[in-house]
């Protein structure tokens, strides 16, 4: 299928949000900001949020929600900028609340049980108002933390972990009926699902952790963030393998979409009938939309 291109020049776009104006917010994580592409392809900067924006989603006050991962050691391989592990300057991991309005950036959470977020990946909100984000953890000189799946309400007063340990989990997505929790295994290239039992509880474990596996495909790639889109396939950004994977709910792979980058690394849905892909190419430091095959799951609290 053929792309357009919505802008180049970011610096590791992530977390794409399409707007009901037809504009575009996404975080870019090696500028540390979260950033708004106008409909006239122009990059205006929203909030300076430092670390490493990682996530983003609407809340149901209208702000927009960040997962940071404290930043990232950056290196060019053939002029392109990828993330290495946690940075010296490393601020912690968090989760931060944006107001659109007046770009002010509020810290809601470092901490869980006492223990620090290490590195929030990706995030999603249910229709009860709370959101589930992935935690894939850091790492550093010959050491990697261990992954997590959290949840937390949007005002700051509540946060649980839901799943631990779980390698290193990044995409995160809700099937339609929100019974399902899907998050994408970066490393090992897993689709794995949970069955949500209430707001913030996943079924009890299982195995090694709650989760079944719901896709393991062969061949060297990587998993980041996901879409659910509206007949309740599931949308991988594939790294290595530049594009998206499209997974059907019983795991079966539909399609593989190439788009030539090998950091495909984000996808959402907007446009009428929320029939177009926006993706992020974090390696060309491109946003590129292309017609869906369907239309995307309309996300909670997002006005279109």
């Amino acid at each position: 299928m053929a792309f357009t291109e919505i802008a180049s020049g970011l610096q590791f776009p992530e977390g794409p949000i399409a707007l009901a104006d037809g504009s575009l917010l996404l975080v870019e994580i090696q500028r540390g900001t979260l950033s708004r592409i106008t409909t006239g392809g122009v990059v205006e900067v929203v909030a300076e949020l430092g670390g490493g924006p990682n996530g983003a989603a609407i809340g149901p006050d209208g702000a927009v929600y960040v997962c940071n991962n404290g930043g990232f050691d950056w290196i060019d391989v053939d002029g392109t900028p990828f993330p290495v592990g946690r940075a010296a300057n490393y601020r912690g991991g968090s989760i931060q609340r944006v107001d659109l309005q007046s770009g002010a950036v509020t810290t809601l959470y470092t901490h869980c049980n006492g223990h620090p977020l290490s590195g929030p990946n990706d995030i999603v909100f249910d229709r009860q108002g709370g959101f589930w984000f992935t935690d894939l953890g850091q790492r550093y000189g010959r050491q990697q933390d261990r992954g997590a799946i959290y949840y937390a309400l949007p005002d700051g007063s509540e946060i649980v972990e839901a799943a631990f340990p779980v390698d290193t989990p990044n995409g995160i997505g809700l099937s339609p009926d929100e019974q399902t929790l899907y998050v994408a295994d970066t490393t090992a290239a897993r689709l794995w699902a949970f069955d949500i039992v209430a707001p913030g509880e996943l079924a009890p474990p299982a195995g090694f952790h709650n989760g079944h596996c719901l896709a393991s495909p062969q061949g060297l790639q990587h998993y980041d963030s996901l879409a659910v889109d509206g007949e309740g396939n599931i949308c991988v950004a594939t790294i290595l393998n530049g594009g998206i994977t499209w997974f059907a709910a019983d795991g079966r792979v539909l399609d593989h979409f190439p788009t030539g980058d090998i950091a495909t690394t984000n996808i959402c849905f907007g446009g009428p009938g929320l029939k177009t892909a926006y993706i992020t190419l974090s390696a060309s430091g491109r946003v590129v939309s292309m017609p869906w095959p369907v239309a995307g799951l309309p996300l909670n609290f997002l006005n279109r």
